[in-house]
């Protein structure tokens, strides 16, 4: 038995996803515990694929939270200079509810 997927596009990001899959995405300006609708880029079911289909893919947010610390490092030789700094980036946990 084939898995229903979809490829849907969030924030100029692209994910496979099916029913029950649970990721994190670009921070979402939806409230915890809300749905909201995905544009479906293909669905995909076994060796079928349907490109550009109107239908959408509905997900809940399940968290807002941080995504690991991204350190960025600069320095210029002989010239005593360096700079570290770093960012943690804002991420979006969400689960699909339906394709």
């Amino acid at each position: 038995m084939s898995k229903m997927q979809a490829l849907i596009k969030i924030s100029d990001k692209q994910f496979l996803v099916s029913k029950g899959d649970t990721l994190f995405v670009p921070r979402q300006q939806t409230a915890i515990g809300q749905t909201f609708a995905v544009a479906s880029i293909a669905q995909i079911d076994g060796a079928n694929t349907t490109l550009n289909s109107a239908s959408t893919v509905q997900a809940k947010v399940l968290d807002h939270v941080k995504d690991d610390k991204v350190v960025v490092f600069k320095k210029k030789r002989r010239k005593r200079y360096q700079s570290r700094n770093g960012h943690r980036q804002q991420m979006t946990q969400i689960e699909v509810v339906s394709l």
